[in-house]
């Protein structure tokens, strides 16, 4: 019988609601199997999950979310690359984390700006608190920024902006008024950090990200020789013309496919529940990361 696996998840540490062993306990209640916590941009929970992931009987794999910028495309974006099997303690990995998590931090910061000067209030208590703890901010922290100041309720209102994902949608994505790209690691640079710290590097939900199918391919195609190990193509939004196509390609070069439901917590709108996501008859190909100890 297939191992029931569940390869991205995030915890307080990143942009997640739980801590890191609340998010391995409540995998083990819903059957997970092998889990990967892949906080954004840091290990810092990682420890914590290998332990709990003893206590609950899951195979917790070290792992890790890198934003990287793809400045190779016809219009440079942010993707994710996940790196699986990790040494988490190792000194090269945490330097260029380090490096990473402040640019986060300040691509986070100026973006929190550009919502000032279009007029929002925000309510600064929970990002300022997480970055005297060195805890990484994102866009979640500034949409929840948005949300808890008082005087956005009637624009709010006006706009139908009711949560953290429609004010995101609203005017933290790519082409809105509040948007600001990072400046790195690159996705080579991502791959490289991966590949020095032992582990497998996989281009996440690639369809989140990029719409275009043939843009997928082509980037795909692209990742492939700056190093990439695999692809997520079982996603909790991917649908089955999306999978088939990833599966398909993987299969084809040779690359490992994974797969998650990207939980950030109980109340999160789409990032709810472990495992909802679909294999639609095919067989993924998890390779060193399904025996990872």
């Amino acid at each position: 019988m297939a191992i029931r696996f569940d390869l991205q998840s995030h915890s307080t540490h990143s942009d997640g609601a739980l801590e890191a062993a609340e998010v391995v306990e409540r995998a083990a209640r819903a059957g997970v199997e092998l889990l990967a916590l892949s906080d954004h941009d840091t290990v810092s929970g990682v420890a914590e999950a290998l332990r709990a992931g003893e206590r609950y009987g899951v195979r917790v794999v070290p792992a890790v979310e890198i934003s990287a910028i793809d400045a190779d495309a016809q219009t440079p974006r942010e993707l994710h690359i996940l790196g699986y099997g990790i040494d988490h303690t190792g000194p090269v990995l945490t330097e260029k984390l380090a490096e990473f998590l402040a640019d986060r931090e300040q691509r986070t910061l100026r973006m929190a700006r550009a919502l000032q000067e279009l007029g929002f209030e925000l309510d600064k208590a929970e990002i300022e608190t997480r970055i005297a703890a060195g805890k990484p901010i994102g866009r979640p922290h500034l949409a929840e920024a948005v949300l808890a100041a008082p005087g956005n309720a009637a624009r709010l209102r006006d706009e139908e902006i009711d949560d953290i994902g429609s004010l995101i949608k609203g005017y933290l994505i790519e082409g809105k008024p509040a948007f600001r790209l990072r400046e790195t690691p690159t996705v080579a640079q991502a791959v490289e950090a991966i590949h020095e710290a032992g582990g497998v590097a996989i281009w996440a939900h690639p369809f989140w990200d990029i719409p275009d199918p043939d843009e997928v391919l082509a980037s795909i195609d692209r990742f492939k020789a700056l190093g990439i190990d695999g692809v997520e193509a079982f996603y909790v939004t991917h649908t089955q013309d999306q999978t088939t196509l990833l599966g398909e390609r993987c299969e084809e070069l040779g690359l490992l496919s994974t797969g998650s439901a990207d939980f950030h917590g109980p109340d999160n709108r789409l990032f709810s529940k472990f495992l909802a996501f679909e294999l639609y008859g095919l067989e993924p190909s998890l390779g060193p990361i399904a025996s990872t100890r």
